[in-house]
């Protein structure tokens, strides 16, 4: 445990990368490693919910993953205005107040608390709903036409599919095909 000097100096440098580090001795066998993700990632919003409500943010989303030898569970966070680095040094804080109480992580892991940025990954419906008529790049596991990667408006999406209008014409994607949709940047 730090003691209140320590602390100071450790949140405010944690701070400003969004990162909490936060250790355990338990680990986890293979097997368990996709229903542990889905398990942590949804305990990990609940709790997470009356925090970012409580500083006027929303939760865009939640992800337990591993790379390299590290796992990490990464909050984004967001609102209309766009958050700053106090908006996730607040959440960052009392989010990690709460998974020490609750302790349900078994592995150690590192905490970040950010905005989803700019090129955000679009990975749920509620973020496509909030996109439509936005411009987005799709890239696809398999070529499409001899390529991976398209630009165009975002149409429409429902279960299965996502449909954007390009320059040329309007394709629909079957959402298994695709690896990953994000917003275009302009600069």
């Amino acid at each position: 445990m730090l003691d209140d000097k320590e602390w100071a100096c450790e949140s405010t440098l944690l701070s400003w990368y969004g990162t909490w580090y936060v250790q355990s001795e338990i680990g986890v066998r293979k097997g368990e490693l996709m229903a542990k993700k889905d398990t942590y990632e949804a305990r990990a919003e609940e709790i997470l919910q009356p925090i970012v409500e409580a500083n006027g943010c929303e939760i865009y989303d939640v992800e337990y993953v591993k790379e390299g030898s590290d796992w990490y569970l990464r909050a984004y966070i967001d609102k209309p205005d766009g958050v700053n680095i106090i908006d996730c040094e607040n959440v960052s804080r009392a989010f990690s107040d709460k998974l020490d109480e609750a302790d349900f992580i078994q592995d150690a892991y590192i905490l970040e608390v950010s905005s989803p940025g700019l090129g955000r990954a679009l990975k749920k419906d509620r973020h496509l709903e909030k996109s439509l008529g936005e411009e987005v790049e799709v890239r696809t596991y398999k070529p499409i036409d001899k390529q991976k990667e398209f630009t165009g408006i975002l149409k429409g999406y429902d279960k299965d599919t996502i449909t954007i209008e390009t320059e040329e014409k309007e394709i629909v994607f079957a959402k298994s095909d695709i690896a990953i949709v994000r917003l275009t940047l302009d600069f």
